[in-house]
């Protein structure tokens, strides 16, 4: 008897899928209208992009609290406009491209601070090494279903093993990144925001 029912529940679990999936906003980050980069104060100018990194926004319901912001970025895909300095940053002395590729931030919750301010606490992993940072984000478009999110985050480089400098360069230990991603929600309902 429990047999014949079975394919009548998997049929109501089937079409209550789509159902529940409708009630989640879903957000696309499009690359292409994005950036990655770094700014370091030094002696001779020092900032630059990352060429290959990958965002993902995610919600688990309406409430923007529930969201998470993961970046991935190739480390190796540094661009400072000189071969020499990307050649020194993707060294071991920085970066350490060799032994860890990917820089990431993934976060574990999305903070209103303002109408169209967020704080973004996270952990930040670089060279292997793991801290807690906060990324720090203004969207603009709030409410449309698209637009832009920029966010700051400022990181001590010697704190993640980063402790050489460059010849001939003096360099702050203050490191800068600034993301500027263009997201889009592409499916469900929109994000429930104070005003």
């Amino acid at each position: 008897m429990k047999i014949k029912y079975l394919p009548i529940f998997g049929f109501l679990i089937a079409s209550l899928a789509p159902s529940v999936l409708s009630q989640v906003p879903v957000f696309k980050v499009t690359p292409q209208q994005s950036s990655v980069k770094f700014f370091v104060k030094s002696s001779v100018a020092l900032a630059g992009d990352f060429k290959k990194w990958d965002a993902t926004l995610t919600f688990t319901s309406t409430d923007v609290a529930s969201g998470t912001l993961d970046i991935q970025i190739q480390a190796a895909s540094v661009d400072s406009g000189s071969g020499m300095k990307d050649d020194k940053l993707k060294s071991k002395d920085f970066f350490d491209v060799t032994e860890d590729p990917v820089i990431t931030f993934k976060s574990i919750k999305i903070v209103q601070t303002g109408p169209t301010t967020f704080d973004v606490p996270g952990t930040f992993t670089i060279r292997g090494v793991s801290k807690p940072e906060t990324l720090t984000l203004t969207v603009s478009g709030a409410g449309t279903g698209s637009g832009d999110i920029k966010g700051t985050m400022a990181f001590d480089r010697k704190e993640f093993g980063m402790n050489s400098g460059i010849p001939f360069i003096k360099i702050a230990d203050r490191v800068e990144v600034n993301v500027d991603l263009f997201a889009k929600r592409v499916s469900g309902p929109p994000i429930s925001l104070k005003q």
